[in-house]
Order: C-alpha cells, then sequence, then structure tokens
C-alpha cells in the first residue's frame, strides 16, 4: 500500500425503510478538516485522470456503480515510490479511500452503469489558483496501463 494512503470499509447499516452508511466522520482518526463536498462522475469505459494535489487530501467513496481507481506514489522521498495501487470501489465494495497529497490519482468507470464518487476533501476548490497538476491520462511516465485486463 502506498505510504499515507487508507482504506477504511464502510458500515451499511440496512432496515424495512432502506439503508444507511457513514462515510466520513470527525472522529475518524485519519480526519483533518473540511474543505467542501462534490460528486464527480465516471461513464463506463470512460478514464478520468491523472492528477494531483500539491496540499489537497481527498477521501473518495463510490456511491452508485463500479469504478476503479488509481494511484501511483511519484515521491521522491516516499518509501513507496513508484508504488501502484488499484481499487474497485462502489456498490461491492463499499470503503472509503484517503490519497495524500501528491500521490497521483485517476480513475475510470468499470460497470454497465455510470460510476459516481462522492469526494470530501480537506481544502475548498480555488477557482483562481487550482491546486490541481493535471498529467494526460495515456501519455505519461506513470507504469499503469488504463485497458481492461481480460482472462
Amino acid at each position: 500500500m502506498i505510504d499515507g494512503v487508507i482504506v477504511k470499509k464502510l458500515k451499511i447499516i440496512p432496515d424495512e425503510r432502506g439503508y444507511l452508511m457513514e462515510m466520513l466522520r470527525a472522529d475518524d482518526e485519519f480526519f483533518q478538516k473540511f474543505g467542501q463536498v462534490y460528486l464527480t462522475v465516471a461513464y463506463p469505459g470512460v478514464v478520468k485522470g491523472w492528477h494531483y494535489h500539491k496540499v489537497q487530501t481527498d477521501h473518495f467513496v463510490a456511491v452508485s456503480g463500479m469504478v476503479k481507481v488509481v494511484l501511483y506514489d511519484q515521491r521522491e522521498n516516499s518509501k513507496t515510490n513508484g508504488e501502484v495501487n488499484e481499487f474497485f470501489m462502489g456498490e461491492l465494495n463499499p470503503i472509503l479511500l484517503v490519497i495524500p497529497p501528491l500521490v497521483v490519482h485517476g480513475m475510470k468507470g468499470v460497470g454497465t452503469t455510470p460510476g459516481m464518487i462522492i469526494n470530501c476533501p480537506t481544502e475548498a476548490y480555488n477557482y483562481d489558483d487550482p491546486d490541481e497538476c493535471r498529467i494526460d491520462p495515456h501519455d505519461n511516465d506513470i507504469p499503469y496501463d488504463w485497458a481492461r485486463k481480460d482472462g
């Protein structure tokens, strides 16, 4: 696992009315602060990535469909520099994924319906000076191939 990445298995509490799933709590040991909450959607087969943040920590929860989230540790002084992690998250695997600053990440919709991720980052988006560094999803030095792995 990439240094600083945290996976929290989410608890689903069902009853006859439906269910409740807590995602992020202020008393989680890894909680830092609240920046904003937003929804991002990946259509089936579409890659959204790569990018990283210099300051922001992300907290991803896929709430509908299935999404493959891939992380790459580009941090020079990290003990896991060069490591790649792959997470399949969503309806079939309810987890919260904590992505630290400078860890490159992207996502791909892997189900038959759009994959929806709620993110609760530590920082509010700054429209004048965004904390977002983008990398081409296919033309880069990241040792990862987004193609589907059949077999």
